[in-house]
């Protein structure tokens, strides 16, 4: 679709939204961007599109009149698909996009897109840093990650790479997106507040291969079951990475080495003590990062020293500080049970653990059962604490208290621990209600926890 002189709108005035004003605006496009919410500043957001944006900012109700100019809808990933608003937007025939199909249509180069519920972000980093260190330069990281792809499209070429982080949110709304290599990790619940069911959470996930061939690969989590299905029927070329077995072809865990096999020859990529970051879960995220890079044809000297030198991300399993003898961890970005349960697994200390804050309607039964003997107390923040006690108290773990703030939870953990024990912010929730986002959360832990 030619964008030049079409009337667009963009649904949602976050970054996703503003992102895509700015791109559509320089390719041509009449756009319109829409927010639902009447009390936010029209000219606060003309600022943050640009200083001589012709956006056009509508706020409240959202007229017919308007949509029948429209050619497309772009619509910001924290629009959920099934509102009201949406489908009326549908029955009007108006197209609606993602920004990341809009990214994807108006950028060039290749893109390694990866999605999951757990390890996209280390995921992306990891992969992102070993294109840095291939191609040195025109490689972007971005998506979920927290750089809008819009935001960078217009500056790629045919020789970019275009790393991207994709929730199942972004991925409800494609239409031509094809990335060259694609990565699911696995698919536990999560958001099932949004999706409403698990079918409708994994046919989000698995559309990220819709419009790939056996001319693209899809790299596959062996030891996931619904992936091991989806890989029997998806169009793309598969290779598959495990932690639990030996593959003929693919990417797998041999003790404590990490190696690469082809037809049944196999290359050895490091051993697991060489690597800066801890826990299976993280070296199942080598392995996906690892075959995404063989996949796209990156020499494996290249592929064997990035992974290396890797650090891990902020907030995922993040070693804060020593004070006293206690180790403190920020786990921040564990924002499911299926998440934090990797976090606990990665514990080699006696923990008290901070946990709870904003219900996706997740089940907490496997977290629970997951402290096996590591977990001396369960502190709880957040809208969930009620429910967590009760689903702990169910599980036979009564170590359990409430706090009112992260504040008063981080000087409980500090009055508790002793020299030779961890905490660790691992909270199995959303941050939202207490802080805008993980990031936010996790930066005031660390912040609390200096201060100590």
């Amino acid at each position: 679709m030619r964008l030049d002189k079409k009337k667009v709108l963009v649904f949602g005035s976050g970054i996703s939204g503003i992102g895509a004003c700015r791109l559509l605006e320089q390719n041509g496009a009449d756009v319109v961007l829409y927010d639902g919410n009447p009390s936010i500043d029209k000219e606060e957001l003309k600022k943050r599109i640009g200083e001589n944006t012709e956006t056009q900012v509508l706020l409240g109700e959202l007229s017919d009149a308007v949509l029948a100019e429209c050619s497309l809808c772009v619509i910001s990933p924290g629009v959920p698909v099934d509102l009201p608003i949406v489908e009326h937007i549908r029955e009007m025939h108006v197209p609606i996009w993602s920004e990341i199909e809009l990214a994807y249509v108006v950028g060039k180069g290749d893109v390694l897109a990866i999605t999951g519920t757990n390890g996209k972000t280390t995921t992306t980093a990891l992969l992102g840093e070993i294109m840095k260190a291939w191609k040195k330069e025109h490689v972007y990281v971005v998506g979920n990650i927290g750089i809008p792809y819009t935001s960078i499209a217009s500056e790629t070429t045919e020789d970019s790479v275009i790393v991207a982080e994709i929730s199942s949110f972004q991925l409800e709304t494609i239409d031509t997106f094809c990335p060259s290599v694609s990565a699911i990790l696995n698919i536990t619940p999560d958001h099932l507040d949004r999706h409403h069911t698990m079918e409708a959470y994994i046919e989000a996930k698995e559309s990220i291969a819709r419009n790939q061939s056996e001319h693209e690969t899809c790299v596959l989590n062996y030891e996931d079951e619904e992936l091991r299905k989806f890989g029997e029927k998806t169009k793309a070329s598969v290779l598959y990475f495990s932690s639990v077995r030996k593959l003929d072809t693919g990417v797998y865990l041999d003790g404590t080495a990490i190696l690469y096999a082809k037809d049944g020859v196999c290359e050895e990529v490091c051993h697991t003590e060489e690597l800066q970051i801890l826990g299976v879960h993280n070296f199942e995220n080598v392995m996906a990062a690892v075959a995404m890079a063989v996949a796209y044809g990156t020499p494996m000297e290249v592929i064997r020293e990035a992974v290396k030198q890797f650090k891990g991300v902020e907030h995922r399993i993040e070693y804060v500080c020593e004070k006293n003898g206690v180790v403190y961890y920020n786990d921040s970005k564990g924002t499911n049970p299926d998440a934090a349960i990797k976090a606990i697994c990665a514990m080699n200390r006696p923990t008290y653990l901070i946990g709870g804050g904003y219900d996706k309607n997740a089940s907490y039964e496997e977290w629970i059962e997951s402290f096996d003997g590591k977990v001396k107390k369960l502190i709880l923040i957040g809208q969930t604490k009620e429910k967590i006690a009760e689903t702990a108290k169910r599980c036979g773990f009564e170590e359990t208290q409430f706090a009112d703030s992260l504040e008063e939870a981080v000087s409980i953990c500090a009055d508790l621990a002793k020299e030779g024990e961890a905490v660790l912010l691992s909270p199995a929730c959303a941050s939202w209600g207490m802080f805008r986002n993980y990031e936010e959360r996790g930066d005031k832990f660390k912040e609390l926890v200096k201060s100590l």
